[in-house]
């Protein structure tokens, strides 16, 4: 056990855990110390036992996060099948835990018959990852229908805190320091249940005919710049199909690199930079990457 960490708490904790297992690159290296709490109660008495100079990860899906091949030295929380609960607070709000998949979010409130988040059935996430970028998908954004969140700190104290307390952008989210998303109180619009489901249908049909669904990818890799969009530049750039090692931009969507199946974490990163690189030069806009990349950076991988 790391000096630090102190156990008085019930959930399940491993040691050099790949994350290549909890990745939807399907690739990267370990981390020294992994975490999955029992409940919000179980996960407040793990963070009082660490060192207050802990390196944090948090954990969903890994549908938006690289970690490179050097692996990640401080502690993964994993939420995804833990902090899982969802509630209704009253008849419009209903509350989402960090780990509860945002397709499950939508499928439940089409169900009850409210609209508006049908959208979150096209991202390939969890609540607490579409709460930190204010995840986004065909017009939708999580924020916009955001009443409340719980948040804990780095002394495992819970906290309750409105929207005005962040500053929301596109894919941005800014608010209290050292404070992590446990929850959400979703305010939705009462609606049809069969035209809500209907929309659900019509949107993941359009994403599997315009995404590499099937392959593996973290979804978008870079945020559109102002004005235009990410994928039309690097298609302009002539990168589709572009590779390193086992890394590719897919010919289905130039916004996705995909791993053909032997991609290391390097291979993606390189190919990340090299697209910014070259979008840059040919067209003088620095595309910024959407995705999260952690980790330990493997000798002789540049930044681009």
């Amino acid at each position: 056990m790391a000096a630090g960490i102190q156990q008085d708490w019930q959930g399940e904790f491993r040691y050099d855990e790949p994350m290549a297992a909890h990745s939807s690159w399907h690739t990267g290296g370990s981390a020294r110390y992994f975490y999955q709490p029992e409940s919000i109660d179980d996960l407040c008495a793990f963070l009082r036992g660490l060192d207050t100079d802990e390196q944090l990860l948090w954990l969903g899906l890994g549908s938006n996060l690289l970690v490179r091949d050097g692996g990640f030295s401080g502690t993964v929380i994993y939420t995804f099948g833990a902090l899982s609960m969802t509630e209704w607070l009253a008849d419009d709000i209903l509350r989402a835990g960090c780990g509860v998949t945002c397709s499950k979010v939508a499928r439940l409130t089409a169900k009850a018959g409210f609209t508006g988040v049908e959208f979150l059935a096209g991202i390939p996430g969890t609540m607490g990852g579409a709460l930190a970028m204010n995840a986004g998908a065909f017009g939708g954004e999580t924020w916009s229908h955001v009443a409340a969140v719980e948040t804990v700190d780095r002394q495992g104290v819970l906290h309750t805190r409105p929207p005005e307390d962040y500053r929301i952008g596109y894919r941005r989210v800014t608010g209290p320091a050292n404070e992590w998303f446990v929850a959400a109180h979703l305010r939705l619009e009462q609606g049809d249940v069969q035209a809500a489901q209907d929309n659900i249908r019509k949107l993941l049909a359009r994403r599997n005919a315009t995404q590499p669904t099937q392959q593996y990818s973290c979804g978008s890799v870079f945020r559109n710049p102002p004005g235009d969009h990410a994928a039309r530049l690097i298609e302009a750039a002539g990168l589709k199909g572009a590779t390193v090692g086992g890394a590719k931009v897919s010919e289905k969507h130039a916004n996705f690199i995909i791993n053909t199946g032997s991609a290391t974490a390097a291979d993606i990163e390189t190919l990340i930079n090299q697209v910014q690189g070259t979008v840059e030069q040919l067209y003088s806009i620095r595309l910024e990457p959407e995705v999260r990349i952690v980790g330990d950076q493997p000798a002789g991988l540049g930044h681009g």
